[in-house]
């Protein structure tokens, strides 16, 4: 667990949390009687030792230890307790335990990762070394879509290294494969696991789902071929209950609500249904027929796939009413606390029930080929790699509402609405909502419905040739050698969402053939509502799709191509000497990169007519980066590191396309779009640890670290030259303002990290078994962004939570292990995909979700390498919470269940 401080920022910027606290106790406790364990052993040698034999939980511990202590960058470390058992659904699950790293949860999975208080855009994720694409519209990988069960260890590099290509501002996350030559014999492994959530059946979906995985490594031909398989398969139930308000809240006048009041214009409960199935494949062939040359490939293939349906209650409470009669609607009572209405009683309102269905199918491909030649006193590798993925989804919404006989709606006489935060907003009408006959699919407030459907794909080709090479004679007290190396990438990301209204003719109820089980939205206070099948309701009842482009700014500027083209060339001089008593370990060298981007895409002119347009740059950057670790008595090191660094912007950011447009009232020209000339955020780092081993059983460290970013990308408004497109309308300038990402200036960053993995037999034999792994961390920001938009105002860090705090507590011994994990964030700034599939800032409330596992392998016997395991993730039934800029303006409230995995595992 590290971090880089300034040193002196760190001790004043770590508040003593309970964690915190504890983890002090155990370094004291730990102080004294542990060195004089350690010390004895080291007396005894090492061969009484070597012969232990460590297994489950401790052998995960110690062999992620081992990377750690080995390292000479700041790193934590992930290793799987055997293959194919990392214990979680998915990656980002055990990434989100490492000091100093936080998921965010969407649909109640982890799925983005942010390291030291840094959104995922700062942050590279690597499969066996080389850069990973993503399904989403940037570049931060998702890694739900990455089994665990197929991965062998992960290394997250908190500090820059010369010789790491890829390398993030905030950090890098290399996920790794086995390698099967490593492993002593042929090994077979399968997993069964069979799961139920606490929520229940919503419509047409069961809570029951399963997770099955087997893996196969052996060697062949005089172990000069080495070969591993993994299959991975998941199939789990998507189910929510949520509410929700509109953003945002303003001052908008409406009726029975004091002038000036903070007011939102919705609001909407809904239960989701529907069910996420991924696979997962890898494949790896070594081959070593001598010392002097090795060949390795690596595949990895992935698909997932996610069908849900929001099944919903809304109601407007802005006034609107669509094309239906007003009857003026009216708060008859309301509750206002500090300025902000938070429900009441209203007259007036057009409730509707809604079904937002959603298709995603995503696919993800990758392939290494490495091989190595060794020439005596130096080695030459050259490693290629190809990585695909693709994004295919639709999204389609009808609306139901209540109609007279002469087809006008009803609105109902009383609508009791209310929203506070830690809990479910509550929405009940007087009218009943349930009968499916009584629902037509007219055209209602918010139309017949809508459709949007995104399309992308991100490919990356890159090819690596790098050498080591020895120190000269006259610095071999110094040097351990040199490695030098270029890399050339080459990726190019596209994105396609075309979108539309839905039309029908006429307003039928939805045929019986058509409809699920109810829905019961009673912890809204909602009532039941049905649920139906949204795909075939529309091909039923609507008219055929057109995804026109013309007049459909939206969908013009969501069509792009953004290119890269990276060289990167690197030296590094790897340091190993003694200084005295001091050992001292490290690297130093630089990176020089060669950046070349561009864009096509379009522009939407003030008719709405779409019109290609490409832009781009080209720029360089040099980064140095120094990493030393010094080998203290007693098992101690301390860590230092200086660095510049670079994050590239945004994929989306970079796109070319805009919209252009010009204001009939005041006839000035304006826009918006992206920014294909971008620069990166660039920054400096410097890093600071302090590390107390215990062997390979434990250690204890405390880190900070200090990052002075020079460059910070913001979305706001300058003046441009719109002379190009302004002929031929009504412009009576050719300046307006054009909204869009531009670079600007930084700030600092700063924080402290401090963490304890111990064995508890350490501290007493009466706790031999019990064991904890503990981490706290504190982030604070210098950065100020400006206002994002109207809902959030101005903001810290997206990502960035102050206080972060890790716990794991286990007891393994004699075959039968258990564990509880937590872990907690502090409130954050999180990017939420919103309504139209866009990115939207909101501020979301830090969660603390509780895991529980036990389980009894046996060691010996008959059934020597079968295991049973039960788990309960989410044993807490967390809630995941956001809000706008006041902490009393909740938007979201959404509560996922617990769920119970019973399976059995078997290796031989």
């Amino acid at each position: 667990m590290q971090v880089s401080p300034h040193p002196r920022g760190a001790h004043a910027a770590l508040p003593l949390t309970p964690v915190a606290a504890a983890c002090a106790v155990l370094i004291a406790a730990f102080s004294s009687p542990l060195h004089a364990q350690t010390e004895p052993a080291a007396q005894t040698g090492e061969a009484a030792i070597s012969k232990v034999v460590v297994s489950g939980i401790r052998r995960g511990i110690e062999d992620a230890i081992s990377v750690k202590k080995d390292s000479t960058s700041i790193v934590e470390s992930i290793s799987a307790e055997d293959i194919g058992k990392l214990p979680d659904v998915s990656i980002a699950e055990s990434i989100a335990r490492l000091p100093g790293l936080a998921a965010q949860r969407v649909g109640g999975r982890a799925q983005v990762i942010s390291i030291r208080g840094l959104s995922p855009d700062f942050a590279t994720t690597l499969l066996n070394g080389r850069e990973q694409v993503s399904t989403g519209d940037n570049r931060s990988v998702e890694f739900d879509q990455y089994p665990s069960e197929l991965l062998s260890g992960v290394t997250v590099y908190k500090t820059p290294d010369a010789g790491l290509v890829g390398q993030g501002l905030s950090g890098t996350i290399d996920m790794q494969t086995v390698r099967p030559l490593a492993f002593p014999g042929r090994t077979f492994s399968i997993n069964v696991r069979g799961e139920k959530n606490s929520m229940g059946k919503i419509a047409d979906t069961k809570d029951t789902g399963h997770r099955l995985s087997a893996s196969y490594i052996d060697q062949f031909a005089n172990r000069t071929v080495g070969i591993a398989l993994g299959v991975a398969s998941l199939e789990t139930p998507i189910l929510e209950n949520q509410t929700g308000t509109y953003e945002p809240f303003d001052q908008t006048r409406v009726a029975g609500v004091p002038a000036g009041t903070f007011v939102t214009a919705g609001v909407k409960a809904l239960a989701k249904s529907g069910t996420l199935k991924r696979t997962g494949l890898i494949g790896v062939l070594e081959y070593r027929p001598s010392k002097q040359w090795s060949s390795t490939i690596d595949v990895f293939a992935s698909e997932f796939k996610q069908v849900d349906t929001n099944n919903q209650f809304e109601v407007n409470l802005g006034g609107y009413n669509g094309s239906n009669n007003p009857v003026g609607f009216n708060y008859t009572s309301t509750n206002i606390v500090n300025g902000t209405l938070l429900g009441g009683t209203a007259t007036g309102a057009y409730p509707l029930v809604r079904g937002q269905y959603n298709h995603r199918k995503d696919q993800i491909r990758t392939a290494g080929w490495a091989n190595k030649f060794n020439f005596g006193g130096w080695s030459l590798l050259a490693d290629a790699n190809y990585s695909e993925a693709k994004r295919d989804e639709t999204y389609l919404e009808n609306n139901l509402q209540l109609q007279s006989a002469t087809g006008g709606a009803f609105n109902d006489p009383l609508m009791t609405v209310g929203w506070n935060m830690g809990r479910f907003a509550t929405i009940a009408g007087k009218l009943d909502y349930s009968d499916p006959t009584k629902l037509f699919t007219g055209n209602s407030i918010y139309g017949y419905g809508s459709t949007y459907s995104p399309h992308l794909k991100d490919t990356l080709k890159s090819f690596k040739l790098a050498a080591t090479l020895p120190a000269p004679e006259s610095l071999d007290a110094y040097l351990r050698g040199f490695d030098v190396g270029i890399n050339y990438s080459d990726r190019t990301k596209t994105k396609r969402q075309p979108s539309g209204d839905l039309f029908a003719t006429g307003n039928p109820t939805i045929s019986s053939d058509l409809l699920y089980a109810p829905v019961d939205l009673g912890f809204a206070g909602a009532g039941v509502v049905p649920s139906w099948n949204v795909p075939a309701v529309i091909a039923k009842y609507f008219n055929p799709i057109n995804y026109s482009l013309a007049n459909n700014a939206g969908t013009i500027s969501r069509a792009w191509d953004v290119h890269e083209k990276i060289t990167t060339g690197y030296a590094r001089a790897n340091i190993e000497s003694e200084w005295g008593a001091v050992s001292v370990r490290g690297n130093v060298g630089a990176q020089l990169l060669r950046t070349d981007q561009s864009s096509d895409s379009l522009y939407a002119d003030a008719a709405g007519v779409a019109h290609p347009y490409s832009d781009g740059k080209t720029y360089n950057d040099v980064l140095p980066s120094l990493n030393l670790a010094f080998g203290l008595p007693s098992d101690q090191t301390v860590r230092f590191s200086l660095a510049k660094q670079i994050a590239r912007p945004r994929v989306d950011e970079l796109n070319a396309g805009f919209n252009f447009t010009v204001d009939t009232g005041t006839r000035l020209p304006s826009g918006s779009g992206g920014n294909a000339k971008l620069d990166p955020w660039r920054a400096k780092a410097v890093d600071l640890s302090w590390e107390k081993y215990f062997a390979k059983k434990g250690y204890v460290a405390l880190a900070g670290y200090y990052k002075k970013l020079d460059t910070y990308i913001y979305k706001f408004s300058e003046t441009r030259d719109f002379s190009q497109y302004t002929p031929g309308t009504i412009a009576i300038s050719n300046s307006g303002q054009y909204t869009t990402s531009y670079n600007g200036n930084g700030g600092s960053l700063k924080g402290a990290e401090l963490s304890v993995s111990v064995p508890l037999e350490l501290v007493t034999p009466v706790l031999d078994g019990f064991g904890v792994l503990a981490s706290t961390s504190y982030t604070k920001s210098g950065i100020d962004i400006k206002e994002v938009n109207a809902s959030i105002g101005k903001i810290e860090l997206p990502g960035m939570s102050r206080h972060v705090t890790n716990v794991t507590l286990y007891y393994e011994k004699a075959g039968f292990s258990t564990r509880v994990s937590t872990r907690r964030r502090s409130d954050y700034v999180g990017e939420i995909g919103n309504f139209a599939g866009d990115r939207q800032l909101r501020y979301v409330v830090g969660d603390s979700p509780v895991d529980f596992q036990i389980g009894y392998t046996f060691n010996d016997g008959m059934y020597k390498g079968l295991g049973v395991l039960l788990q309960v993730n989410n044993l807490t039934n967390e809630a995941y919470e956001t809000y706008a800029n006041s902490k009393d303006r909740q938007l979201e409230y959404a509560k996922y269940g617990r769920t119970v995995l019973f399976g059995v595992n078997y290796k031989f």
